[in-house]
């Protein structure tokens, strides 16, 4: 799973690499947490946007938000035949923005974590769906998950999944509402390459989101 990130990249280099436009200002984050809002990138048809949404879907279907709270992620082997994700895989897929994310490593009787980046420390981009609902208020609620698939060589050793990556090549389908071609999606949805990614532990801090600093993706040896 994926339950755990940050986005702590300046806003130009952002925009530069993923080629969007956003009418606000993009704030660092070291330790972003489920139900929190955070930064996604979708296509209006002829530009990338970014916009905030809510991590955890909530489908148009459902009344109550606290159902966004078991749809953090989706796992990519049953996207398409699940209620709560089909529809929005066919039309509704983002890229979500990140630089690093966490997963937790049993040892002995305590679980160390660990922080997963790019070598070359470049933001990335989890292939993301998301959701429009209403829930009785006025302004529409709009949601987002993550998409998981097995661990790679890298992942593995802490945890059996992880977030889906999406090469940059792949975006231009991905984020193009009228690509419908479910076998291709569906090949993007594989684990990243294993050599290009890096990790190393950091400090028990980041087991509490409240935690939110730049304590929290510092290696635990240099603290």
């Amino acid at each position: 799973m994926c339950g755990r990130f940050s986005l702590a990249t300046e806003q130009e280099i952002l925009q530069e690499q993923f080629e969007f436009i956003i009418h606000e200002e993009i704030k660092y984050r070291f330790n972003i947490a489920p139900s929190q809002d955070i930064l996604v990138v979708g296509s209006n048809g002829r530009n990338r946007v970014g916009v905030s949404m809510r991590w955890g879907l909530v489908p148009p279907w459902s009344k109550d938000l606290k159902i966004g709270n078991k749809l953090i992620n989706a796992r990519a082997e049953t996207i398409a035949q699940k209620q709560s994700f089909r529809q929005a895989f066919k039309k509704k897929r983002c890229l979500i923005l990140c630089d690093g994310f966490f997963e937790w490593k049993k040892q002995d009787n305590k679980k160390q974590p660990y922080r997963f980046t790019m070598k070359d420390r470049r933001p990335f981009a989890f292939a993301g769906l998301w959701e429009q609902s209403n829930l009785g208020d006025e302004k529409p609620l709009y949601t987002c998950t993550i998409i998981t698939t097995t661990a790679n060589e890298l992942t593995k050793d802490v945890h059996d999944r992880m977030p889906v990556i999406l090469p940059p090549e792949t975006y231009e389908r991905w984020l193009n509402r009228d690509f419908q071609n479910l076998d291709t999606l569906h090949s993007f949805l594989s684990p990243y390459e294993a050599n290009l990614m890096d990790a190393y532990p950091v400090s028990n801090i980041v087991n509490s989101p409240r935690n939110d600093n730049a304590k929290c993706i510092q290696p635990l040896n240099s603290l």
